[in-house]
């Protein structure tokens, strides 16, 4: 397989990555964040969103993804495209707005939405049987009405202070580009593997 050479990369970041992305196939991405005492946690959420804005993605804002994004609003995205490719986003997190989060909201199919309001993210329950009850009840109380978005709920937009592109070479010699934002351009530099 051909190599990643510099003269190949856009100069815009978001334009390679979405390039790939377009290839990818899927919207997994791994989020990595830190507790405001630096303890580290990683999870898989689905990217809903790249731009010259950031990467978004969309939680409850009690999670403990979000409690740490409002403590340490820094993290990083890892995508892994087997067998080839991987890219590591890092920068600053901030809270998507309330108008955009209620546009996606209304994108989302009505039993995603009844199991965001069912669902007290990552707090133990009795048995699935209590959030099954839980997403009947609410869908009963809210009938044919539309689901409205719960307050604990939105988006965060990752700002990329760096974009790296790594590409699998034989013989771990693999090729890694990245850009770093200096002032308002990208610097592109060439890592070693």
């Amino acid at each position: 397989m051909p190599g990643l050479h510099e003269n190949d990369l856009d100069a815009d970041p978001v334009a390679q990555f979405s390039a790939w992305f377009a290839e990818a196939g899927t919207d997994a991405v791994a989020l990595v964040t830190a507790s405001a005492d630096g303890e580290p946690a990683g999870r898989m959420v689905l990217l809903k969103g790249a731009d010259e804005r950031g990467f978004a993605f969309f939680t409850n804002y009690t999670s403990p993804k979000a409690r740490d994004l409002t403590a340490n609003p820094r993290a990083a995205l890892v995508f892994y495209w087997p067998p080839h490719r991987q890219v590591r986003v890092a920068g600053a997190v901030k809270k998507i707005g309330a108008e955009e989060s209620e546009r996606y909201w209304r994108s989302r199919p009505r039993g995603s939405q009844l199991s965001a309001w069912a669902s007290h993210q990552s707090e133990v329950v009795p048995g699935r049987h209590a959030l099954e009850a839980r997403v009947a009840e609410l869908d009963a109380d809210f009938g044919s009405a539309d689901v409205p978005s719960p307050p604990f709920w939105g988006g965060f937009r990752l700002v990329a202070r760096t974009v790296e592109f790594w590409h699998h070479r034989d013989d771990r010699l693999h090729d890694r580009l990245r850009y770093r934002r200096e002032g308002d351009r990208w610097v592109i530099e060439r890592l070693s593997p």
